[in-house]
């Protein structure tokens, strides 16, 4: 009951601006992913660039150049994942000592607030922080599933399967990938869900910020129009 008692501080802008970074999330997911081919994301440009790597990669040989890229691709996945699992440990211990928390929001707000309400909002941020880390370790399994598939593939290119095995590595890559840019997102939300730390009106702006951040790397980049540019 206290606890219930606590949450109702929460107000409706509270509440609202905590929907708002979830929507919002899900939202610029869905745009880059499902992105038409009038506007087509860089994920999405990419993935036919990855295509196109494993088609390559059937008469390629030797081959060392492709397994040193998957093997780039899979330590960042790593890296990433270790990096969440820390961020996650800071969140847990920051939860378990809020007074340097409650000393910045005494300087925000004269009203004071439970320390029930910042661990609310601390394992919101945890939340985005577990999602990137999962998706972050599935990319990593599913870039190791595309090395075996690549492995597979005959050195002959004549060979009725090598063809349909590059292509299922391929398929295999851009799902890795998919996840890896699912697991980014949501460290990037992870960071503007901080900001409700201040208030909903921070948080609110910070998931404007990082829904701008988002979309403009996808959609107005300069890595974009580079892509866009080769495929005219």
């Amino acid at each position: 009951m206290q606890i219930l008692d606590h949450m109702a501080l929460l107000g409706p802008l509270d509440l609202a601006a905590a929907a708002a970074i979830v929507i919002a999330w899900f939202v610029i997911s869905w745009m880059i992913e499902h992105a038409g081919a009038k506007r087509p994301s860089v994920t999405i440009l990419m993935s036919e660039r990855r295509r196109d790597w494993m088609k390559v990669f059937v008469t390629r040989d030797p081959r060392i150049f492709d397994s040193q890229i998957l093997a780039s691709l899979r330590q960042g996945t790593s890296f990433f994942a270790s990096t969440c699992l820390l961020a996650v440990g800071g969140v847990l211990a920051l939860a378990g000592n809020t007074e340097p928390l409650r000393g910045v929001a005494a300087e925000v707000t004269e009203m004071a607030v439970p320390v029930v309400i910042f661990q609310l909002k601390l394992a919101f941020v945890a939340i985005f922080l577990t999602n990137a880390f999962l998706k972050f370790v599935w990319a990593n399994r599913v870039f190791g599933y595309c090395a075996v598939m690549m492995a597979a593939v005959p050195n002959d290119p004549k060979d009725p399967v090598a063809y349909p095995r590059a292509a299922q590595a391929a398929e295999l890559n851009i799902r890795a990938a998919v996840n890896f840019n699912r697991g980014l997102r949501a460290m990037y939300f992870a960071l503007a869900a901080l900001a409700w730390l201040l208030g909903p009106i921070a948080l609110m702006i910070a998931t404007a910020l990082v829904v701008w951040v988002v979309w403009s790397r996808e959609f107005a980049s300069l890595p974009r129009s580079i892509l866009l540019k080769e495929e005219a």
